[in-house]
């Protein structure tokens, strides 16, 4: 699942209805550098939540991956944002 796309986003909510400041930060950083991405609504499945926290060893959501990496939540991701370049490495959002 984490593999299947560039950048993978586990948040509450959707790309179209965000339901936290967290997981809408991490979408508004996305969208505004063009950043395509694949989100899955952790809100809508407890057992995909509870995986995912699991799965990385991480508490909180949301959870990026770029790659089939796990970056962290939405404070990781804005250090790994800025170090990276993820726009220049993945490309534009179609």
């Amino acid at each position: 699942m984490v593999k299947k796309d560039d950048v993978v986003v586990f948040m509450k909510g959707t790309q179209q209805e965000p339901m936290c400041g967290f997981s809408r930060n991490v979408k508004l950083v996305l969208d505004f550098h063009n950043v395509k991405f694949k989100d899955y609504n952790v809100l809508e499945d407890q057992e995909l939540r509870e995986g995912v926290k699991a799965y990385s060893e991480w508490p909180t959501i949301p959870q990026v991956f770029v790659k089939g990496e796990f970056v962290g939540g939405y404070y990781q991701f804005s250090d790994f944002f800025d170090s990276k370049g993820i726009p220049n490495k993945y490309g534009e959002k179609k």
